[in-house]
């Protein structure tokens, strides 16, 4: 997938840990971001491209603003094979924009894939490097709590159905710790893409 001479780095982390604050950063370096989950809601969302077939596998879970979340969450949460009938339509189309967004980037040095679920989906394929973001625990929560509709239990829910923080933090090829200030953060980032850079 990777141009010669460019480099994939594969950018994830648990909920509330700051990763889109991170794929900012990166941005703001220069560094073109695929954001995976940004590419579903363009799919999802008014006018998109997989409405018809979203609404013919799960009827009843689309209207003129796109996707009904809560319906469609409901008609796939806790069905596996439910969930494998969304994601075989979800899937293909998300890598086909990642294509494009690969076309429309080939001179650059460095990419970045922003995948919230990298290790739990086994996305770390054809990537040279991976990025993990993360945060102490206290930090974590109070986050995710602060967010509008979520509860302890909620949190607690996610937090099962990802890989825990501790094996990410393991396997990662770059830590970029989010818990302390935006500067110390923004070092971070800066590190990575200059040892990108950087001639092997």
């Amino acid at each position: 997938m990777s141009a010669p001479g460019r480099k994939i780095l594969g950018l994830t982390g648990s909920i509330g840990m700051g990763k889109s604050t991170v794929a900012g950063m990166f941005r703001d370096l220069g560094v073109p971001v695929f954001d995976a989950d940004a590419a579903v809601h363009q799919l999802q969302g008014p006018g998109g491209a997989l409405l018809a077939a979203i609404e013919a596998a799960f009827p009843g879970t689309t209207g003129p603003g796109g996707v009904d979340r809560p319906k469609l969450g409901a008609a796939v949460f806790g069905n596996r094979d439910e969930l494998a009938r969304l994601e075989a339509i979800v899937h293909p189309a998300v890598r086909a924009m990642r294509r494009d967004f690969m076309n429309d980037n080939a001179d650059k040095p460095l990419v970045v894939f922003d995948i919230p679920l990298l290790y739990e989906k086994g996305g770390a394929t054809g990537l040279d490097g991976i990025a993990v973001v993360s945060a102490p625990l206290e930090v974590q929560r109070q986050r995710v709590l602060a967010r509008a509709g979520m509860t302890p239990e909620k949190f607690e829910q996610i937090l099962a159905l990802q890989v825990p923080d501790a094996e990410k933090r393991a396997r990662a090829d770059f830590l970029i710790d989010t818990g302390s200030d935006l500067a110390t953060t923004k070092a971070e980032v800066e590190r990575i893409v200059s040892a990108f850079a950087e001639p092997v």
